[in-house]
């Protein structure tokens, strides 16, 4: 060992840290995430669009996505869900004209209503069936196949009065919200609607979906779960897309390949929170270490 060098971690020791570090960031943080907003419903149909309004809109500074979210609900009501079973987007529609978040339009949303509540009138309450349908290998480890196929079945439904034709263009804005694995990107917003109604109802995390195991979750990867990432030596990529997705989550089933993204909530805090601090760019090793060292004992981690 290199003189300076920290001892390193088991599979089993690091995963006690992270446990602890769990239990210090759970559902008493909520109100840093959208997932917070979320949390405000009830019923099953409304926690699922909200959720994956919410998702959709997860991009930029927290206190701005939550800030959009609360607009948007203000013209949804109590009720979302039965907002959208009766939806009419030929009169509806103009009540989002006003809405932007970032890339974001009142169209792009209105449209994406207009196709949630098509979706829901041809399969049934949940789009867990429309997903269900597109998962045609249950037995592969990730969703990636089937996230690809439920993007094409959702913006498959007919998109007029919104556009001539009614086909929804491979760059139409509304694609943001929800977009696939087959282009690249790491699908953070995707993978996050999926993580909250995959896994189970932990006080964070939904599991409305059942017919889904939490097992073939990929991790939503923003820049600071990119970061840690990187810190914690999960991944050697530079550039951010879905192969370092995978990367990482590939890690993170190591310590539990039952469930790898029950993690990535807590470990978002550290860069939401400010707990650490990025410097050019990235964020130090021995910074993680040390909050990961006082959540869980004495022995502490060793920095790649």
């Amino acid at each position: 060992m290199r003189p300076g060098r920290r001892p390193a971690l088991g599979v089993d020791e690091l995963r006690a840290r992270l446990d602890a570090f769990a239990r210090a960031y759970d559902r008493r943080h909520l109100g840093s995430d959208p997932l917070g907003i979320v949390r405000r419903f009830d019923r099953p149909e409304d926690l699922e669009l909200v959720g994956l309004l919410a998702a959709g809109l997860a991009y930029g500074r927290v206190s701005s996505i939550r800030a959009s979210l609360d607009s948007l609900l203000r013209v949804l009501g109590p009720r979302p869900g039965a907002f959208v079973e009766a939806y009419r987007p030929a009169t509806d529609a103009r009540r989002f004209e006003g809405f932007r978040h970032r890339f974001t339009s009142g169209r792009d949303v209105a449209l994406l209503l207009h196709l949630v509540a098509q979706a829901r009138a041809a399969r049934g309450p949940s789009l867990e069936t429309l997903f269900l349908e597109g998962d045609a290998d249950p037995s592969s480890p990730t969703l990636e196949s089937a996230m690809d196929r439920f993007g094409d079945a959702l913006f498959g439904f007919d998109a007029r009065p919104f556009l001539d034709g009614g086909r929804v263009p491979r760059r139409d804005g509304v694609r943001l919200l929800l977009p696939v694995p087959r282009n690249g990107s790491a699908c953070k917003r995707h993978c996050l609607f999926l993580r909250w109604m995959v896994r189970p109802d932990d006080g964070l995390d939904l599991g409305l979906w059942s017919g889904v195991s939490p097992s073939r979750l990929v991790v939503p990867l923003d820049t600071h779960m990119e970061r840690i990432a990187a810190a914690l030596g999960w991944t050697r990529r530079r550039s951010p897309g879905w192969r370092m997705a995978l990367e990482v989550t590939a890690a993170l089933r190591n310590l539990d390949p039952e469930d790898p993204t029950r993690y990535d909530f807590p470990l978002s805090r550290l860069g939401i929170l400010g707990i650490v601090r990025a410097r050019g760019g990235r964020i130090r090793a021995g910074d993680v270490a040390a909050i990961l060292d006082a959540a869980g004992g004495e022995t502490r981690c060793e920095t790649p």
